[in-house]
């Protein structure tokens, strides 16, 4: 039986567009490179994604997934900007939804992020970009790149899934509209903060107009680096909350107990910061080193809706089903062994890419 039966970590995240959330623990949308070269749905990304599903999590969450063939930011990944990958994201909506999980894709464009050598052109930037080599957009690509958007979220609802939620974080290209140090347009997606936030908001019409009004839609925003600036998400957040057409605002703390570091700031917790603003009926949802259940307990507890784990999903698959009957489960010791990653579902090349990350696998 239960040990936590009254953990609020288990109680039901309702939304106003979609369906709710079994309990408040959300899978990560995390990197793997297991898809195959074309985009399409791999047996080795499905395992992964259905067994966390099945793990007991509420919301089961892709890698980022391509909006476009110019977009595509790493091997091996997810795609959905094109009509041939909807039979596997099919399969695999019906497999997270049969789990009783939310199931929902992250939307991506790497932007100047593009390897050459995937795309093969120049990647696409806000504006050119000698660092990375990356051209300025034209005024009608940006239109297409909106409207790839909202195709690709169409294509999620017509595989079976929930909902999408639009990757504007960590320096990708949403992301990179956002900052005014590497925006440097001139148009109407450049300069003030309204016109650098028109091609996220343009993409929230469309969706909501394509996909009705039962299907959800969420946005990860990353309140510092690339060029962020903490005043300007927290009124980024507030107009999200203000359209009526956001589900969940997925806040990338990469830590939920650290102190923000921007001038003015620092004596505040970035959870506390978020946290505090009038949200409606919108969820805060945050990801951050949640690495134990006492860790998720904290960051619900400091107001969060959600807890969005990363990690200790891939070293424990069935995180949730732990913390229910252990409130003291922690994930397992950093290194890993290859062999128990494995068994976790993670592919030889999901265990490979872990090898980057110094000190999660061994041998």
């Amino acid at each position: 039986m239960s040990q936590t039966l009254n953990d609020a970590a288990f109680e039901t995240v309702t939304f106003s567009h979609g369906p709710a959330m079994p309990n408040r623990l959300m899978l990560a949308p995390l990197t793997n490179q297991q898809s195959h070269m074309d985009g399409t749905l791999s047996d080795a990304e499905h395992r992964w994604l259905a067994m966390r599903a099945l793990g007991g999590f509420g919301l089961t969450m892709t890698c980022a997934a391509s909006v476009q063939a110019v977009g595509v930011g790493f091997a091996g990944q997810l795609g959905v900007h094109n009509d041939a990958h909807v039979a596997g994201l099919t399969r695999l909506a019906c497999d997270i939804k049969m789990a009783h999980s939310v199931a929902i894709v992250q939307l991506h464009h790497a932007g100047n992020r593009s390897p050459r050598e995937l795309i093969g052109t120049d990647p696409l930037c806000p504006s050119d970009d000698p660092e990375t080599g990356a051209r300025a957009m034209t005024n009608v690509e940006v239109h297409e790149m909106i409207g790839a958007f909202v195709a690709a979220a169409k294509r999620t609802q017509i595989a079976g899934f929930d909902g999408v939620e639009l990757h504007v974080a960590h320096g990708y290209l949403l992301c990179q509209f956002l900052s005014s140090e590497l925006n440097k347009r001139t148009d109407e997606f450049g300069g003030s903060l309204d016109n650098r936030t028109r091609p996220l908001f343009a993409i929230i019409d469309g969706i909501r107009h394509e996909c009705g009004d039962d299907f959800q839609v969420g946005v990860r925003l990353s309140p510092e680096r690339f060029g962020m600036k903490l005043a300007e998400i927290r009124e980024v957040y507030s107009r999200l909350v203000a359209t009526g057409q956001v589900d969940m605002i997925d806040m990338s703390l990469w830590d939920c107990t650290k102190n923000a570091v921007e001038e003015g700031w620092t004596d505040r917790r970035l959870i506390d910061v978020f946290a505090e603003i009038d949200r409606g009926n919108v969820r805060l949802a945050v990801a951050g080193k949640l690495y134990s259940a006492a860790a998720v307990r904290r960051a619900l507890g400091a107001g969060a809706d959600i807890a969005v784990v990363g990690r200790a999903a891939i070293t424990n698959h069935d995180f949730p089903r732990m913390m229910r009957d252990n409130p003291d489960f922690a994930m397992r010791e950093l290194p890993v062994p290859a062999r128990t990653l494995r068994d976790e579902g993670l592919s030889d090349t999901f265990v490979g890419y872990m090898r980057n990350w110094k000190g999660f696998v061994t041998d």
